[in-house]
């Protein structure tokens, strides 16, 4: 089955509720593999292994990073801008 969506080059300004439920479990799922590759690499003793393992740690806590600056927008105000819709 082909996907013809197409992409959406920048994220909404408002977060949903779900938009926010999607977010707290990808933060959940990064710091969870930023803490068990950290744990890893503080246990390898084969220093390519240990690099590899900390290279892999810090991308998840990058993700983690960014996945927080989508967090960091007044919601509320951006919400009262948007025009209002009828409700049915």
């Amino acid at each position: 089955m082909q996907n013809n969506q197409v992409p959406i080059p920048n994220p909404p300004p408002a977060i949903t509720t779900k938009d926010l439920s999607y977010i707290k479990d990808a933060l959940s799922w990064e710091l969870l593999a930023f803490k068990k590759f950290h744990f890893l690499a503080q246990n390898a003793t084969n220093p390519q292994f240990k690099q590899a393992l900390d290279k892999a740690g810090q991308m998840h806590q990058n993700h983690y990073q960014r996945l927080l600056t989508h967090l960091q927008v007044d919601n509320n105000s951006i919400l009262a801008s948007l025009p209002k819709t009828q409700q049915q």
